[in-house]
């Protein structure tokens, strides 16, 4: 049987855990710093606790960290790519994206996976090619991050995660109760302490669990893949819309928002001939004016199997103009470690005859 993963455990469940062994309660704040704060990988690392606490520990909980199948980093701007293979023998790939800032501080961002494949099925996506496997659980959501820091402290001990984006592999709605506990070990004090304001849950419009985070989880941000206003085409390129249509999810953002008070950011990945032409900016105007949003273009990386071509440059500038002209706040997304085939999350490599879904969500 397998032993729970002590990665995944809050400080209030260790502590408990603790109890049950005959530990008392203050070994877990000592264990959890150095598994949730330091990265600590393997219990002879915890140099402050006793080899009694340890071995007792050891015999009821998984501490180990994933192994590393393959590594890449950008030449061009230092992103890091990393290929995880889990206990079981899935893979889940993660991202590290460095940026350099003149103004206000840098920012190290990690992208997660949060299941092994995705059932989404959405159209310019490599990761639905594969269908769904199985979630992540909370402990290998966070190890993501944990297994990246001890990677990069090898040559900068000072390294330090500032932000978590949960876009890579699979849809992080439909792995709830597992993304929630993830996202309240990255904030704790005692762990990573990343403030959830830097803690991105991407989503391709699961509307009940938009809600449920507007109420359980309020501060975090909220991205939404919208890719089209119109509902015929966003059926064919994010076939959630035929459960959860434009104006029920529009509703829900209403919701989201007179909740939570934040913004949202809508992801829009332009595809030629789809969704990119000056009509498409001015439905995509109509149904976004009177919200409180920012919109993410991407013009979306080609997936041989899908047949999407991105939009000339030409194209995409006007697609911007369009909306900027009409008040609308947008942003292009910044590619990172396209050199590596790591920009967009569209990457997929085969290996053994199987697919390898390498971060596959836009």
């Amino acid at each position: 049987m397998r032993l729970p993963l002590l990665r995944g455990l809050s400080l209030d469940e260790l502590q408990d855990i603790c109890v049950e062994v005959g530990l008392p309660k203050f070994r877990a704040g000592q264990v959890f710093e150095w598994v949730q704060a330091k990265g600590a990988g393997a219990w002879d690392e915890m140099k402050n606790v006793p080899a009694a606490v340890r071995d007792a520990l050891a015999g009821v909980l998984d501490l180990s960290p994933v192994e590393v199948l393959k590594t890449q980093v950008s030449r061009e701007d230092g992103t890091r790519k990393y290929l995880f293979r889990l206990e079981d023998g899935q893979t889940v790939e993660t991202v590290l994206m460095l940026y350099e800032r003149k103004v206000a501080r840098d920012r190290a961002t990690v992208c997660v996976s949060t299941q092994v494949g995705c059932a989404m099925g959405c159209a310019f996506c490599a990761t639905g090619l594969g269908g769904l496997v199985r979630n992540l659980e909370a402990g290998e959501i966070v190890g993501q991050v944990l297994d990246i820091i001890r990677h990069v402290r090898q040559e900068d001990p000072e390294f330090r995660v500032t932000n978590v984006v949960f876009m890579g592999m699979g849809e992080p709605l439909q792995n709830y109760a597992n993304l929630l506990s993830a996202i309240n070990l990255f904030n704790s004090p005692k762990g990573q302490n990343i403030g959830m304001r830097r803690l991105t849950v991407s989503t391709c419009g699961i509307v009940p669990r938009i809600l449920d985070l507007a109420r359980d989880n309020p501060q975090v941000t909220l991205a939404i893949s919208l890719h089209s206003a119109r509902d015929e085409v966003r059926d064919r390129l994010v076939p959630m819309n035929r459960h959860y249509p434009l104006q029920e999810l529009m509703n829900a953002c209403r919701k989201y928002i007179e909740i939570t008070n934040r913004r949202i950011t809508f992801e829009y990945a332009l595809v030629k001939g789809v969704n990119s032409g000056t009509q498409d900016a001015r439905d995509l105007v109509r149904l976004t004016k009177d919200l409180l949003c920012n919109i993410n273009l991407i013009p979306v990386n080609a997936v041989s199997e899908t047949g999407l071509e991105r939009p000339s440059e030409a194209d995409t500038a006007e697609f911007a103009r369009i909306l900027s002209e009409s008040g609308v706040e947008i942003s292009l997304r910044e590619e990172k470690g396209s050199d590596i085939d790591a920009a967009c999350g569209q990457l997929r490599k085969r290996q053994g005859g199987e697919y390898l879904v390498l971060n596959g969500k836009v």
